[in-house]
């Protein structure tokens, strides 16, 4: 097994261990070499589909929401996207783990990577702060699926920042009892010109 290991931040090699542990899975489909762009239906972007959350409350504006696609920055070029379609319905405010939808998040560098969707179970926005979780419903990362992961965002116009609950293990696969809307501060920058990430503010009644 070969690790892609960044040499300049300690944040690279975490997310990139994502990456390494997905390349055993990804070595045994060899001449299936899928980058994110030649994914097509099960391209990270593919987020807001005709199942997004949003049709279970047309017409009416969620209480809470985190939508949007953008990459990271990268000195290395890896490829890492994140998509969101999450919303809490205005009949569910008082209770962020009714939220719906689904988010993807994929990593590639160098024709080798991995890719995952989650199902949301909770979304909590302060602000421009979104903290979203999920659990692991389709991927290509061995050991993955079934699992919960979290992601943080904070929607700063063109200068938007993430994080995600592996921050601190390395791996998505090592956080197996995860609880719902955790996540690491939004430590990553969202690469210019890629796309934009949007959160609409939660306003509980306290």
């Amino acid at each position: 097994m070969r690790y892609v290991r960044s040499k300049r931040l300690r944040a690279v090699a975490l997310s990139a261990a994502l990456l390494a542990t997905a390349t055993a899975g990804t070595a045994a489909a060899a001449g299936d070499a899928r980058t994110d762009d030649d994914r097509g239906g099960r391209n990270v972007q593919g987020a807001g589909s005709a199942d997004s959350a949003a049709s279970a409350d047309r017409g009416q504006r969620p209480a809470a929401s985190l939508t949007g696609t953008a990459k990271l920055t990268r000195s290395l070029g890896d490829d890492i996207t994140f998509s969101f379609d999450a919303r809490l319905a205005a009949k569910h405010n008082d209770d962020p783990r009714q939220a719906t939808g689904t988010f993807r998040f994929s990593h590639y560098l160098g024709g080798e990577g991995a890719w995952a969707e989650a199902d949301v179970d909770c979304l909590v926005t302060g602000g421009k702060v979104a903290v979203v979780s999920g659990v692991i419903t389709d991927t290509d990362l061995p050991g993955a699926k079934g699992l919960r992961v979290g992601v943080t965002v904070h929607d700063q116009g063109r200068n938007d920042r993430l994080g995600y609950s592996w921050a601190g293990t390395g791996s998505p696969v090592e956080d197996e009892d995860l609880a719902p809307c955790v996540s690491s501060a939004p430590f990553e920058k969202v690469k210019r010109g890629t796309g934009d990430f949007r959160v609409q503010p939660w306003q509980p009644e306290l």
